[in-house]
């Protein structure tokens, strides 16, 4: 047996108590570190457990303020959610169109006292908020002068712009316990690469703010949108090391991996539709999102599901629902989906969508109206899957 001085094992065993201490007071900061985290396994954590909940997308929570709608105030429709037993909203940081960004260029102070009144009407009400920054992909080169491929640029205008109000906000409400986690925007990549861009450029509206012309130059591409979410999520981890990170996007176009390789519409196999989604959520983004409808192909889901659990990045799928009544019909469509969402594991979730007047006919789901019943029944789903997850 080799004789090991006394001076040799008492480093060694500094050492390892120093790592044990500094894995407890990790463990400790987690739990009491407010927003939603991704473990070293790939799931969501909130105040150091795992969580499982389905929330709802709440697009202009904020943005009715800036719209001069008539609709209620935000105290009142998270009150609604708070009592329904409704975990999360995930809505609009920033006006849809160039008009509505106005405020922030010309009173900040009045632009963010507004954002602060949704901030704090959640935290009184204990409700969580995902923001989604720059929700309208072109609004932002539009405010600068240019053209939406600007993205693609980590110098340009548009890239300065948006790490400028990134960290504006990310710094103003880190500390706040009710942003579970950081959006960059919402379905970036479904524009990228299409085959017949030239017809599906960004709106003209120029009493919205828009440009007079669209050209080439606005069509974008993968590698634009991607480069695009890099730099957010890079902006937002100098600011906040933990909370998870949102691209916001959909899941990939079924033929996403052919439109960036050779402008087709020929369909991917699971390894290329896997390799798009994991490239749309670059590093930094330490999480996977899509979209789940009743016309969304059935290989969908399970793809996703694989492709998370082999990056070890959480699926958010960041809208469900369906439109119309709340008659068998819709439904069943809506059990269906559910089944999916449960048979998957899939832990977070939010339906498409809580208030809004923009589209009252089809999808507007509120505590009164016809289509009241896919909240409740998403109330529902929240109590079974924490019963579930609390037996675990």
């Amino acid at each position: 047996m080799n004789h090991v001085s006394p001076q040799r094992i008492l480093p060694r065993f500094a050492w390892v108590i120093g790592l044990m201490l500094t894995a407890f007071m990790a463990r400790l900061g987690a739990a009491d570190a407010p927003g939603l985290r991704v473990s070293a396994d790939g799931r969501w954590v909130l105040a150091g457990r795992p969580f499982r909940g389905v929330g709802v997308n709440y697009y202009d929570l904020f943005v009715r303020s800036l719209e001069a709608s008539t609709a209620v105030p935000p105290e009142v429709g998270l009150a609604q959610l708070a009592e329904k037993g409704i975990p999360f909203a995930r809505f609009s940081a920033g006006g849809y169109w160039p008009i509505h960004w106005g405020l922030y260029q010309t009173n900040r102070t009045d632009y963010f006292a507004r954002l602060d009144r949704v901030v704090q009407a959640a935290e009184r009400l204990r409700i969580g908020l995902i923001p989604s920054l720059f929700w309208h992909g072109p609004t932002i080169p539009d405010l600068v002068g240019e053209p939406h491929s600007a993205w693609g640029d980590p110098r340009s205008r548009t890239c300065d712009l948006m790490r400028q109000y990134t960290r504006e906000v990310v710094l103003r409400y880190r500390a706040s316990p009710a942003v579970w986690a950081w959006e960059f925007g919402n379905e970036h990549n479904l524009p990228a690469d299409l085959p017949n861009a030239a017809d599906h450029r960004p709106p003209v509206v120029p009493a919205l703010g828009t440009p007079a012309i669209r050209t080439a130059r606005d069509e974008i591409t993968h590698e634009h949108m991607r480069t695009a979410v890099r730099e957010f999520a890079r902006e937002v981890r100098r600011h906040d090391p933990d909370r998870a990170i949102l691209s916001g996007h959909a899941f990939p176009r079924p033929t996403a991996w052919h439109q960036q390789s050779e402008r087709s519409w020929k369909r991917d196999s699971e390894e290329q539709w896997s390799a798009m989604l994991a490239g749309d959520n670059p590093d930094p983004v330490n999480t996977l999102s899509g979209r789940l409808y009743a016309e969304s192909d059935s290989q969908v889901l399970p793809w996703a599901v694989t492709t998370a659990r082999r990056l070890k990045k959480p699926l958010f799928v960041g809208e469900f629902g369906v439109p119309g009544d709340w008659g068998p019909e819709n439904q069943r469509k809506w059990a269906a989906l559910v089944d999916q969402l449960t048979r998957e594991q899939v832990d977070l979730a939010a339906l498409w969508v809580f208030d809004f007047e923009g589209q009252a006919s089809d999808w507007s789901v509120t505590v009164t109206n016809a289509r009241s019943g896919q909240l409740e029944a998403a109330a529902e789903l929240n109590r079974k899957w924490q019963t579930r997850r609390a037996g675990e």
